[in-house]
């Protein structure tokens, strides 16, 4: 499993000179502080991303904003973290669902982000960059090791100070920024009827690590880090949440139980399937239990214990969406496409306008390569694309099924649509819209949409140039 990096990474600075070193700090905070999202995989689920949008709209009702304006998105990135890029998205890496033990927990980190959001937090740094802001333990160590191996020494010169004072400038208002969002989210948890029990209790798993990798809880050292400590947060925070009606408010039941499924698929899928096995071992018979090794199996190229553990989930609910959607997963991708169809198709049928789901079902049609089966494979994935047009494998599915029947014009949009959702591929972008429009009949709304593709690929591959 990987961990989150200790502060030993920096030793090796030792030996730099003072500006050197001044410099190599500003590197690795920048490194942190514009990571962009793009460097990182989307994880797409429809189940967690339904508990997410269910478990993020409250508190976004509650700062005054409509349901579904704000969007959480989960990374596959092991570290502990979440942080807002512009816009109204919020990204939460899979380490931070792995690391909390409810989704009380979890709800205080993105009324803590959405706090963000309502500051205008997230500043533009650089072209193409954006400040990430948030719970980031990673940016908080690297931050103090760094400015701790070099900050105190003497004989740096005008130029050093200068730059040290700007520094120290930048965290300052990172620090305030943070603090800023802290009081936010707590109001909105506060007006949403949410207990900060959640809230707390996550800043204390992050102040267990700062403990763990002994970073330093002495107040002169504040200066040097780009979030408050843990324990300070903690207790700016508690009176408030304490004395909030909501306090001894329980967790929504039905929330708690769909984060525990989604948690527990989530590190099947993610982690090694020997720690699976071990930490949901098969004297368990829950539903996370089942879900957990139903992945597990499945990855290490079981298909028979995975659909056992299917099976067991189905037993529990023959109609749940997201256990239909697994079995037709596990049997598409042992090379039975045609056996995967029909729960799929329940799986679509069950469900409430799951693109995601439909997309499967559109690969299983296609991947049966019988023709008899395009038919349906286009409808449901232009339904696919129509409820969620970033889903770029839709859209090479949907150029498949357009190659098929000859349609090259609409293959090549389809393309063209794929590789404007994938970075670094503005070049294809580009060449597969101008084939489009090439073929489309001028002013349809298909033509319109290859000439929006060809304008913004254009742009896009005349900055890369410029770069060079």
């Amino acid at each position: 499993m990987t961990r989150t990096p200790q502060p030993r990474f920096l030793q090796g600075a030792d030996a730099l000179r003072p500006l050197a070193r001044l410099l190599l700090t500003l590197i690795l905070l920048l490194a942190v502080a514009v990571r962009p999202v793009l460097a990182q995989s989307l994880l797409r689920d429809a189940e967690t991303e339904a508990l997410l949008q269910d478990m993020m709209d409250p508190i976004t009702v509650a700062a005054g904003l409509r349901p579904g304006q704000v969007r959480v998105h989960l990374l596959s990135d092991r570290s502990i973290n979440a942080f807002v890029a512009g816009s109204q998205d919020i990204y939460v890496h899979s380490g931070l669902i792995e690391a909390a033990d409810s989704a009380n927990e979890v709800q205080g980190v993105l009324a803590h982000e959405l706090g963000h959001i309502m500051g205008g937090h997230a500043i533009r740094v650089g072209e193409g960059a954006k400040a990430a802001t948030g719970i980031s333990l990673l940016s908080l160590l690297l931050g103090a090791a760094a400015m701790a191996a070099g900050g105190g020494e003497a004989g740096m010169g005008v130029m050093m100070a200068g730059q040290q004072a700007a520094l120290g400038k930048f965290l300052a208002f990172t620090r305030t920024q943070e603090a800023t969002a802290d009081a936010a989210g707590a109001q909105y948890l506060s007006k949403a009827g949410i207990s900060g029990r959640g809230s707390l209790a996550f800043f204390k798993k992050l102040q267990n690590l700062e403990f763990r990798y002994a970073v330093s809880q002495d107040d002169d050292a504040t200066y040097s880090r780009t979030h408050p400590l843990s324990g300070d947060r903690i207790q700016a925070l508690r009176d408030g949440y304490v004395a909030d009606a909501a306090w001894d408010k329980p967790s929504d039941p039905d929330l708690e139980k769909r984060f525990q499924r989604v948690k527990a698929k989530l590190v099947g899928y993610i982690a090694e399937p020997e720690k699976t096995l071990r930490d949901y071992p098969e004297s368990d018979d829950s539903i996370p239990a089942h879900y957990a090794r139903a992945y597990a199996w499945h990855k290490s190229a079981y298909p028979q214990k995975a659909l056992g553990e299917v099976d067991a989930l189905l037993k529990r609910d023959p109609e749940d969406p997201y256990f239909l959607e697994l079995e037709g997963q596990v049997l598409l991708e042992s090379g039975k496409p045609e056996e995967a169809i029909p729960p799929l198709r329940e799986a679509v049928a069950n469900s409430r306008s799951a693109p995601l789901i439909a997309a499967t079902l559109g690969h299983a049609l296609i991947a049966t390569e019988d023709p008899a089966n395009y038919a349906e494979a286009e409808k449901v994935l232009k339904t696919a694309v129509a409820l969620d047009n970033e889903n770029p494998f839709a859209w090479y599915q949907l150029g498949i099924v357009y190659a098929a029947r000859g349609d090259q014009a609409r293959a090549a949009l389809a393309s063209a649509e794929r590789y404007s959702l994938e970075g670094g591929q503005a070049g294809l972008a580009l060449r597969n819209a101008e084939v489009a429009m090439q073929g489309l009949p001028q002013g349809s709304p298909d033509w319109i949409r290859a000439q929006d593709i060809s304008m913004v690929a254009r742009a896009e591959v005349e900055r890369e140039r410029k770069r060079r």
